[in-house]
């Protein structure tokens, strides 16, 4: 089921995108610069809108039909200096602080370990630096919504690649260390109910 949707990810995304995710994703990466990281880039949904200021992006991925798809859309990207990354989430390849931005997309949702994914990308962001999220999230505790997201997460992480429908991704990244600078929340237009709540926004990595 799932290497079915990894093929068809473009088409079955294709009404969300037009209706809401394009234009967020062009609003969150315009202040993006310096060193990048792109973690789980999918087919390359994000590419288009990273802006000149970005000196070195970095695309991690590690399914190979999706990673096969992002080269052909990096080799239209206006950045010349681009590279590519088959690691997991939870093995993140780059120096302590070599990054000045991390960016993730509806990829939280299904990290085998939300936890260490935010260890990771906050050890290798700089001092300072930043991560740009666009995820979905748990709805809000004891709604209607949210009853159904706990009752459906086991059957849909099986077929969805173990994607989750009531991650508390704003919580996770609180108690990760990040500080978070701007948040925004609001419905993910024409996609299913269960993964319309969104968050998305910048969270800045907080020293010890």
């Amino acid at each position: 089921m799932f290497f079915l949707v990894e093929r068809l990810y473009d088409i079955l995304m294709a009404s969300t995108e037009k209706s809401c995710l394009r234009e967020w994703r062009r609003d969150l990466l315009q202040e993006v610069h310096g060193d990048v990281l792109e973690i789980g880039a999918g087919t390359g949904a994000n590419i288009e809108f990273y802006p000149e200021s970005v000196t070195h992006l970095v695309l991690s991925e590690p399914e190979k039909i999706m990673r096969d798809q992002l080269r052909i859309k990096a080799g239209r990207s206006v950045l010349r200096d681009i590279t590519f990354s088959s690691a997991s989430a939870e093995k993140v390849e780059g120096d302590d602080g070599s990054f000045d931005f991390v960016v993730t997309t509806l990829v939280c949702c299904s990290v085998v370990d939300l936890e260490t994914v935010l260890e990771q990308i906050h050890r290798v962001l700089r001092p300072g630096g930043s991560l740009v999220f666009l995820e979905h999230v748990a709805a809000e505790r004891g709604s209607a919504r949210r009853r159904w997201q706990d009752r459906m997460t086991p059957l849909w992480r099986r077929l969805a690649g173990n994607c989750h429908f009531n991650r508390e991704i704003e919580n996770a990244l609180c108690l990760a260390g990040f500080k978070i600078s701007q948040i925004k929340r609001e419905s993910m237009r024409t996609s299913m109910p269960l993964v319309r709540p969104t968050i998305r926004g910048i969270a800045v990595k907080i020293c010890s």
